[in-house]
């Protein structure tokens, strides 16, 4: 009984699609094995099974305001909802094999949140995006570990 709850905790939530964006930022210290982590995680399909894709990337083009630590980049990384983001982070494949390669000694400072995307004002529809995922992702297809 208790090994199907534990099951049951560990398996991703159902997809609302509700869009949320995964946004990394921080000091680069080693840009080399950064390049090579990124690298690691296109190949590994992660993203392109949980409908992730990259919004924003890299250093800043120009800085309106404050002064931004050396070598301080951001990713954003947009997925069809909460779920898939958590599946993503807590795949046995990110978290024991491609994590590892930005830690120890950390390869940057980095703080990983998660945002809800907000919605498109209503002047904006069909001038933009439309806030939505025309294709399934489901997080059930990555395998998680036990958190």
């Amino acid at each position: 009984m208790l090994s199907l709850i534990l099951a049951a905790a560990a398996a991703p939530l159902a997809c609302d699609n509700k869009p949320v964006l995964m946004i990394v930022s921080g000091p680069t210290h080693d840009r080399a094995r950064m390049l090579a982590y990124g690298k690691a995680i296109a190949d590994s399909g992660l993203y392109k099974k949980l409908g992730g894709y990259y919004v924003a990337a890299g250093r800043p083009l120009e800085v309106f305001e404050g002064t931004p630590p050396a070598n301080y980049s951001t990713i954003v990384v947009r997925f069809p909802c909460l779920a898939n983001a958590r599946a993503f982070w807590n795949s046995r494949e990110y978290q024991e094999k491609i994590k590892p390669m930005r830690l120890n000694p950390a390869a940057g400072d980095y703080l990983v949140t998660v945002q809800a995307e907000v919605p498109v004002r209503e002047d904006m529809v069909g001038k933009v995006g439309d806030h939505s995922y025309r294709a399934a992702f489901d997080p059930a297809q990555v395998e998680q570990i036990e958190r």
